[in-house]
């Protein structure tokens, strides 16, 4: 065992959406048990599950990308973003909240954010807890009728520059200095 920054290594571990071998930490083993909530019982496909989508964000001059754990597609479109990290889930919301309008043209309705303990469902446009606790995350058939009846928001260019900020100074000023997830560019 060795440690990389702040994060143990445990040594490697199968991927369970992609079957790679992945670096395995305390905190892989939470995304890998939040894929498997997703695809075990929460009846989502693979195809549907995006895991480890590189997000780059601006602020001003600085740029950098940031790993998005799981991005859930329904119907062909991006409907529900999980957000994972250590610890309190309220300081999560604010970073997940501006997420949701960076990965479509429009807002994504619903953004999860766990510490693979609990979690907390918000409605991005409201940033209202809709739901709390894992086994609380919206389900593949509870999504498509949600999304049957949402009108995604379109997002403005103000409004992106603004949710890049804000993921920017959560996600990177606000970064251990030895998180590896994280590329400063």
């Amino acid at each position: 065992m060795t440690k990389d920054g702040h994060h143990l290594i445990l040594g490697e571990i199968e991927d369970y959406l992609t079957g790679e071998q992945v670096t395995e930490t305390h905190d892989e083993r939470y995304r890998q048990k939040i894929a498997r909530l997703l695809i075990e019982q929460k009846g989502y496909q693979r195809g549907d599950v995006v895991s480890r989508h590189s997000l780059t964000v601006t602020a001003d001059e600085k740029r950098a990308v940031i790993p998005v754990d799981f991005i859930i597609n329904c119907n062909g479109k991006r409907a529900m973003l999980i957000k994972y990290g250590p610890g309190s889930l309220v300081t999560r919301h604010r970073p997940a909240l501006a997420m949701a309008r960076l990965l479509a043209p429009y807002q994504l309705p619903l953004a999860v954010v766990t510490n693979g303990e609990s979690a907390h469902t918000l409605d991005t446009r409201t940033s209202k807890v809709l739901a709390e606790g894992l086994a609380a995350i919206p389900d593949a058939t509870w999504l498509a009728e949600f999304m049957a009846e949402a009108t995604p928001a379109p997002i403005s260019a103000r409004q992106r520059e603004m949710a890049e900020r804000v993921v920017y100074c959560y996600e990177i000023d606000g970064a251990c200095p030895c998180d590896t997830t994280v590329c400063r560019l």
